[in-house]
């Protein structure tokens, strides 16, 4: 008899993580796969061979299925790291690491020819540098790279501005700075969901007020979007460069150059919640459906030849 295949899952619990959490489960149980939940990596312990939570060896699951983008911590990834060496993770650690760092994905990106901001990424002593691409771009925004959620984001109209920032920013003892040139777009952008190397879902989001900020948890709000073929081409695209198995990419209009922009590939991308499954957002039992046949293939032993 086949040994019964059995992933772990960490999921967020917010926004109505907790009820997506039980479908994916119930529809893994329905196929035989039996699902060990709230492995929470940060409180793990490494011993020899295994890494032990719960009283599970992590190490010998057929999958690991890592959800949860607001409580990571530097130990939990540190594990995840590990994890990924010895099976298989969605998304694998690799991807998701690149995508946590806003330089390394437009670099890459960019090197395979998708239209991404332009960046200029120097050393944290180099303010002399700033200084040029300032007087060149008229406008740019600082970004941590391994920021998320709009958190950090610091739009820098004039030298003025910027002599004001450096003082800040060498405080914080950064290793290097990171900035774009600012898009003229029309303060809206697209969310494109991909899943398994398929479209699965769209919608745009507004910022608020007097913000250029689409970002949720900047003061923006989702609205319901239809895509158009460019953008969800893009969104393939820039997903497979990554490697993710699961995307959700960031897209605004340039206005000066009149073209799409990828401006953020996310490797956790929220389910849509209640409230804008009652707007229309009608893609989450698509998108459940596609992680768990991920899941069941990732999961089935290999054919011996």
């Amino acid at each position: 008899m086949a040994k019964k295949r059995t992933v772990g899952m960490w999921m967020y619990k917010n926004g109505g993580g907790a009820e997506i959490e039980k479908k994916i489960i119930k529809k893994l149980k329905e196929r035989d796969i039996k699902v060990i939940n709230d492995l929470n990596l940060r409180y793990a312990v490494a011993k020899n061979k295994d890494i032990i939570l719960n009283g599970y060896k992590l190490n010998k699951l057929d999958l690991f299925f890592s959800y949860n983008a607001g409580e990571q911590t530097q130990y939990q990834m540190y594990l995840y790291q590990a994890l990924n060496r010895v099976i298989p993770t969605m998304n694998s650690y690799d991807a998701f690491a690149l995508t946590e760092d806003k330089f390394q994905t437009n670099f890459l990106l960019k090197n395979h020819d998708i239209p991404t901001p332009n960046y200029k990424l120097c050393h944290r002593d180099d303010g002399h540098e700033l200084k040029k691409i300032i007087k060149k771009w008229d406008k740019m925004v600082y970004k941590p790279t391994d920021g998320w959620g709009g958190v950090g984001l610091t739009k820098i109209e004039n030298e003025a501005n910027l002599d004001m920032l450096l003082p800040f920013l060498n405080q914080m003892d950064l290793r290097f700075f990171y900035v774009e040139k600012f898009i003229d777009y029309d303060k809206t952008d697209y969310r494109i969901d991909i899943v398994d190397g398929q479209f699965v879902g769209c919608y745009g989001r507004k910022a608020g007020g007097g913000d250029w900020r689409t970002n949720v948890t900047s003061g923006g709000s989702v609205f319901v979007r239809e895509p158009n073929e460019e953008v969800v081409d893009l969104a393939l695209r820039a997903t497979k460069i990554c490697g993710l198995d699961i995307a959700g990419v960031d897209l605004i209009y340039d206005r000066e150059k009149e073209r799409y922009v990828v401006l953020e590939v996310n490797g956790i991308p929220a389910f849509a919640t209640p409230e804008q499954e009652k707007m229309g957002l009608n893609f989450n039992d698509r998108k459940i459906e596609l992680i768990v046949e991920m899941i069941d293939r990732k999961t089935k032993p290999k054919e011996k030849k």
